[in-house]
């Protein structure tokens, strides 16, 4: 999908995102994600996301006070964090960009967070699982649940310690790696 057209896809990501929210809200009567947590409890949700690959920068508060996501934010995420080989844009999960947040604010941070990887295409993950990447043939990242990320000053094993501590979704390591895989699937972790 071309930047041309990705009006066309916020309208239509941004009414899914409303009638998801509404429904999931209506059914469950709280917040849903991989710990119950309420949107007071939640840390400023911003964000200051630099793609590595196309070294773009967004800055960007993806939800308010009261708990509301702003959906036109949220389109620019999933800009920013589209699949870097073959440019299609995905919709991320805002329980791992909550993840992400959780980790940051824990750290003591605000440094900008330099994202690896975030949604991955089917065709892409496909291509790193046949050529024996550091990829898993049904990776969340496929689902827009993943992304694996550094913090410019932070040593990788603190900010996996930190996440770790979190227990708030999947966390995993790889050796000689430059990144850690951070997840909104249940808690779990891993270290290659």
């Amino acid at each position: 999908m071309n930047r041309a057209d990705q009006s066309t896809w916020a309208w239509t990501r941004r009414a899914f995102l409303q009638v998801s929210l509404v429904g999931t809200l209506l059914l469950s009567g709280r917040l849903v994600g991989p710990q119950p947590v309420q949107a007071r409890e939640l840390p400023e949700g911003r964000l200051t996301l630099v793609n590595i690959w196309t070294d773009e920068r967004l800055e960007v508060t993806y939800r308010d006070d009261s708990g509301t996501y702003d959906l036109a934010a949220l389109d620019d995420v999933n800009y920013l964090l589209r699949c870097h080989k073959t440019g299609e844009i995905g919709a991320i999960d805002v329980r791992v960009l909550e993840h992400v947040n959780l980790v940051q604010k824990k750290l003591g941070t605000q440094q900008e967070i330099h994202i690896i990887s975030g949604f991955r295409s089917p065709e892409y993950n496909d291509l790193l699982v046949r050529t024996g990447q550091q990829a898993a043939r049904n990776s969340l990242h496929v689902q827009g649940q993943a992304i694996d990320l550094s913090i410019p000053g932070i040593p990788l094993k603190k900010l996996r310690e930190a996440a770790l501590e979190l227990k708030y979704g999947g966390v995993g390591s790889y050796r000689n790696s430059t990144y850690v895989h951070l997840d909104s699937g249940p808690f779990r972790s891993w270290y290659h």
